[in-house]
This record gives structure tokens, sequence and C-alpha cells, in this order.
């Protein structure tokens, strides 16, 4: 199993309970791929650095996530099928940042 940071970009005009269900889809991905959830963090809309499918913010979403390799392109082709997610983006580690991250406590 590797270690593997994943930060999500979520569509800005998601309200609440179709943002956590985009959220519940995306785990279920993981764990249908026998990987394992370690943590995970809601950093909340954040202003983009330049703008995606025309939004100017996205929801972010972190996890740390232990996942083997070969499983890991079976993920990214179900993600590339949600809608409301703008972009993802996948980072192997040795070993997971301890948490909370700087993301975390900045201001928004």
């Amino acid at each position: 199993m590797n270690n593997y940071e994943v930060v999500l970009l979520f569509s800005p005009e998601l309200g609440s309970q179709s943002l956590d269900n985009e959220i519940e889809k995306v785990k279920k991905y993981i764990c249908a791929q026998t990987g394992k959830i370690v943590n995970e963090e809601d950093w909340g809309l954040k202003d983009l650095s330049y703008s995606i499918k025309k939004f100017q913010k996205a929801f972010y979403k972190y996890f740390q996530i232990e996942l083997s390799s070969n499983e890991l392109e079976t993920i990214k082709k179900d993600l590339n099928q949600t809608e409301n997610l703008l972009r993802y983006l996948f980072i192997k580690v040795n070993n997971h940042e301890e948490l909370p991250t700087k993301l975390k406590n900045e201001k928004k």
C-alpha cells in the first residue's frame, strides 16, 4: 500500500447537502478499491488562482489515503465521471503530514 494525499475541488454551486453527497461518492470510490482513508480535512470555499470551467471559487477537500498504485487508475476513471468535481490531484508521499494542515488554519 502506498500513501497518497488527495486534494479535490468541487463546484461552488453545490449546496451543503449536495457537497456532502459528492464527498461520500468519492469515499465510496476509494473504499471500493480496498483503499483506506486515514484522515480528511475540509478546507472550505476558497478562491482559485485561475478560473476552472468559468468558476473563480471552489470547495476544497483534502484526504490522506492508503492505496495500491494499480487501483489508483480505477479511482481516477471514476472521478473523471463526477460532474461536480472540477479538479483532483493525487500526490504520493512517504509519510502523511500531521494534521491540521496550514491551509486549514488559513483565513478565508
